[in-house]
């Protein structure tokens, strides 16, 4: 996906209508949609960049860049507007677990995940199907964003926000 691909993305009236603000794009991997997310967020917003292999470099404004795991390692940050999970929710066994941590840190999700419900062995071991997002996060206003087929072939690829 190209930088304009993951812009068009993750467009959303939360993001085009942000103040100076505070995100984390948990497992954000070479960077592209933390690049993304600055591309919404005006000057003086902080990104928080978090995988356990990030990129060095991440182009946009006010990117920190952490080496952590964001499953078990103690986040870098406290109460902040929002988080981006880009393709690595898929990666957290117990997701109930972890939305319940993500909940002490903001009340605003992104999401971009594959449509599927069958496991990809080491690619997505544990999917997030949109159909199946309402039983992992009961209650919670889902809205979905935008919907692309996957390069890879395995259906499509999703992306949408949720309030927690």
């Amino acid at each position: 996906m190209e930088l304009s691909e993951a812009i068009q993305f993750i467009q959303c009236d939360v993001l085009q209508h942000a103040g100076i603000s505070q995100w984390a794009d948990l497992g954000c991997g070479s960077g592209l949609f933390s690049t993304a997310l600055a591309h919404y967020l005006p000057e003086g917003s902080t990104i928080y960049a978090i995988d356990h292999k990030p990129a060095t470099r991440i182009a946009g404004h006010g990117i920190k860049i952490f080496n952590l795991d964001f499953v078990f390692d103690p986040l870098p940050f406290g109460q902040i507007d929002g988080v981006l999970m880009a393709n690595s929710l898929h990666y957290v066994k117990d997701q109930a677990a972890f939305v319940r941590k993500l909940k002490n840190h903001t009340d605003r999700l992104i999401i971009i995940e594959y449509d599927i419900e069958k496991p990809v062995p080491t690619w997505v071991p544990f999917p997030v199907s949109y159909s199946k997002l309402s039983t992992h996060f009961p209650g919670r206003k889902i809205k979905k964003l935008s919907e692309r087929a996957s390069a890879y072939g395995q259906g499509n690829m999703y992306s949408a926000l949720i309030t927690l």
